[in-house]
């Protein structure tokens, strides 16, 4: 019987494959079932996906939600269908009056809480078909735009026609979507020719492994060493130790006791639970109405 794994891995995807590619590799060198990866790349770009593992895939949700960061090259004067290099060209323009002001000029309109419009070749669904399925049919529909959180963007170098620049950001931002904006901005057009995450959430990318260097540790025994614990990916989120008692309470599903004083108690706030050995038990919700913490997810059984 092949032993349970519980964690998560840190992989730094390469380009040429897709997320699920990463995920069926993992699955196929660990033996586990449930595997799955907190946040999707495109197949050109590379850069951090975390890999949860059996338990680990129920905190798949944190890791999408969290803080991304990308490495990126945007080429100027050239638009593609996709947004990306992938993509077949669709118009070409002169970029060589852009300066690096107008760049930067360009780009500010882009940071803060923003609402931007999806691309066509997506994986988001309109009346119950994949984007990308009616755009490779050769439609196009309307996309409502989201709104999305961009931190920063900072150049880090402007060598015409090409553009690299740093981005942090939140959930649901499309950095093909930012590049074909911007090109659009500047009135020359411009498509995504490189991209690579450095960060997600937790996870950096000078601190992955590559996908064979991954795959060897399961081979040759060694993945305990590079496999994180689930609770790595809501360690920003506030945290308790309880006693043996309340323990088996959570153990068991059972809301902490009422008398139990825990200083954040704001309605929907959410903690980890930790027995007092060390064990991560749980993710509590804390529920006005009952003025208790409920167990959201269980972590022991």
């Amino acid at each position: 019987m092949t032993e349970r794994i519980d964690g998560i891995l840190n992989i730094d995807k390469p380009s040429g494959i897709t997320s699920m590619e990463v995920v069926r590799r993992i699955k196929r060198a660990s033996g586990q079932k449930r595997v799955g990866h907190g946040g999707t790349l495109d197949p050109f770009a590379s850069g951090v996906v975390p890999i949860c593992i059996g338990r680990a895939t129920r905190m798949m949700e944190y890791l999408v939600d969290g803080t991304k960061e990308y490495h990126a090259t945007v080429r100027l004067g050239v638009e593609t269908d996709t947004y990306d290099v992938d993509g077949e060209v669709v118009e070409e323009r002169d970029a060589s009056g852009i300066d690096l002001e107008a760049i930067e000029r360009a780009l500010k309109p882009f940071v803060g809480m923003i609402e931007q419009v999806p691309p066509m070749f997506s994986a988001l669904k309109k009346d119950g078909k994949r984007l990308y399925d009616i755009a490779r049919a050769g439609g196009e529909v309307e996309r409502e735009p989201r709104s999305v959180h961009v931190m920063g963007i900072e150049v880090e170098d402007w060598s015409p026609p090409d553009l690299t620049i740093e981005v942090t950001c939140g959930r649901g931002f499309y950095m093909r979507s930012l590049a074909h904006d911007l090109g659009e901005a500047l009135g020359c057009g411009g498509h995504l020719r490189e991209l690579t995450r450095t960060k997600n959430s937790a996870f950096h990318i000078d601190q992955a492994l590559s996908l064979e260097e991954a795959e060897a540790c399961f081979t040759e025994g060694t993945w305990e060493v590079v496999l994180h614990t689930p609770d790595i990916a809501v360690r920003s989120m506030p945290a308790i130790v309880v006693d043996k008692g309340v323990a088996e309470r959570v153990r068991n599903g059972r809301p902490l006791p009422g008398a139990l004083r825990i200083p954040f108690d704001k309605p929907g706030e959410e903690c980890r639970v930790y027995g007092n050995d060390g064990e991560f038990l749980a993710l509590m919700t804390f529920d006005r109405s009952a003025g208790q913490w409920q167990p959201r997810k269980v972590f022991t059984t």
